[in-house]
């Protein structure tokens, strides 16, 4: 029988102090997370003379940082696998206090790198190398986040739980976007062009410093630590299955798991990153303007995921899943073709759009905790999630800035309208994992047994 200090940390304290400092320590992160990575999106027109020289109206130092942008993502699947191994060995908070700390020392680095005019092409190396470190930690990060919440939370309000949780790496963007809004209103284009972007990086290493603070005072996964008893009762003969295997013996939980991300990474890095990129390019607002309004955009999407999440727990996964993976198909070229032809405002389309992108994402922790068993879920988990986000999420900024610049970004509409198709899709493959299929079975029982409860 396991010692209740390991599966209870707290020590006796009522669980729902607990099950706070957990839902903190993971959505705390995910702000983290999300605010370090995008920022570097959003500011990524200002620094990009600077670390990456300049070309013919600057487009090559805009590819350059965007390309850098990409080359991150690029380092996830292997962190994914590195720190989700740490994470399935030796426990969901060492791991996520670890890549956080990482983070923090990356983003410090950016914010101190000099510039082109000081150490040349060496500028654009040392900015690569920053990102490919905080890549690393970012792909441990998310299914690190994934497992601990999909562990900890309480099975009546797990999708809330979910909700919350990645509901903080909206916030993260918020803050993004706001600190962005903030350096405008202070400095201005021309400040920022001149080292004012320094600032954003330097604000995301101070919320990284927190956010390990607040980890490290998180109690550990009382589900890992049944998972690691029972693997040191079978014996050091019970070795983890080859990864390769691995994704074999799961692989309806591995395409689940690619078709979610699928439709989610590229809905966020357009509706809620490049969009008011998208829509500068048509000339339909001015960047600076449009990047303003994501504030709201992010709020309304935020109000959106919370409420994703509550209705799940309410009216169980799939009727909410259904209606909230199957609109965004048909929804997103309507949209678009009303923001380029002028007979929908910017400030509607961007609102609704990212709406339909808060439908998949509030559910997503747990929807892709619940594939894979507790011993490999941050490794499964991880690295298919990462991988997903290097090749479509990544590269979606420099896919779109590419082909603004051979005038085609006519094709965009169509590309993000048959991603979006993915989270649809994984309904249908994510019922062909038993342990998935039985825990929203259980859930909808519940619901019917209990009608009227939260």
């Amino acid at each position: 029988m396991t010692d209740r200090n390991e599966t209870d940390p707290a020590g006796g304290e009522a669980r729902t102090g607990g099950r706070r400092r957990e839902l903190a320590a993971a959505t705390v992160g995910s702000v983290v997370e999300s605010f370090d990575w995008n920022v570097y999106a959003v500011l990524a027109p200002y620094f990009a003379a600077d670390l990456f020289g300049h070309g013919k109206g600057g487009v090559s130092g805009v590819l350059g940082a965007y390309a850098t942008f990409a080359v991150g993502f690029g380092a996830r699947p292997v962190g994914s696998y590195l720190i989700g191994r740490l994470s399935d060995t030796r426990g969901r908070r060492f791991a996520l206090s670890l890549g956080m700390a990482v983070i923090a020392a990356a983003s410090l680095g950016i914010a101190v790198l000099p510039g082109q005019r000081s150490v040349g092409a060496w500028a654009a190396v040392l900015a690569v190398t920053a990102r490919v470190v905080q890549g690393l930690a970012f792909g441990g990060e998310a299914p690190s986040v994934a497992a601990y919440v999909t562990e900890t939370a309480p099975p009546r309000h797990r999708f809330a739980f979910s909700s919350v949780s990645y509901g903080g790496i909206i916030l993260g963007s918020l803050l993004s976007f706001g600190v962005l809004t903030l350096l405008i209103h202070t400095i201005g284009k021309s400040g920022l062009e001149h080292g004012g972007w320094r600032w954003g990086f330097g604000a995301a290493a101070l919320l990284g410093l927190g956010a390990v603070w607040v980890r490290r005072a998180a109690p550990e996964s009382a589900e890992f630590h049944r998972a690691r008893a029972r693997s040191r009762a079978q014996g050091p003969d019970a070795a983890r299955p080859p990864f390769l295997r691995m994704l074999r013996e799961h692989r309806w939980a591995v395409l689940t798991v690619f078709l979610n991300t699928l439709g989610g990474t590229v809905g966020y890095y357009f509706a809620l990153v490049y969009l008011p990129q998208y829509a500068a390019a048509y000339h339909v607002i001015d960047k600076e303007q449009a990047a303003s309004f994501m504030t709201v955009v992010l709020g309304a999407v935020l109000v959106t995921m919370l409420l994703t999440g509550a209705a799940a727990d309410r009216f169980g996964l799939l009727p909410v899943a259904r209606l909230g993976f199957g609109l965004p198909v048909p929804a997103v070229g309507i949209l678009l073709a009303g923001l380029r032809g002028g007979w929908l405002p910017f400030q509607a389309v961007a609102v609704l759009l990212g709406m339909l992108v808060a439908t998949v994402l509030g559910t997503l922790n747990v929807f892709t905790g619940l594939l894979f068993p507790t011993e490999v879920r941050a490794v499964g988990l991880g690295v298919v999630n990462a991988a997903t986000i290097a090749a479509f999420g990544g590269t979606f900024p420099l896919l779109a800035e590419w082909l603004d610049h051979h005038n085609r970004l006519g094709v965009i509409p169509a590309y993000v309208t048959v991603c979006t198709a993915g989270p649809a899709l994984a309904l249908l493959t994510a019922m062909r994992v038993p342990s998935f299929a039985a825990a929203v079975k259980e859930a909808e029982a519940g619901v019917q047994r209990t009608p009227g409860t939260a």
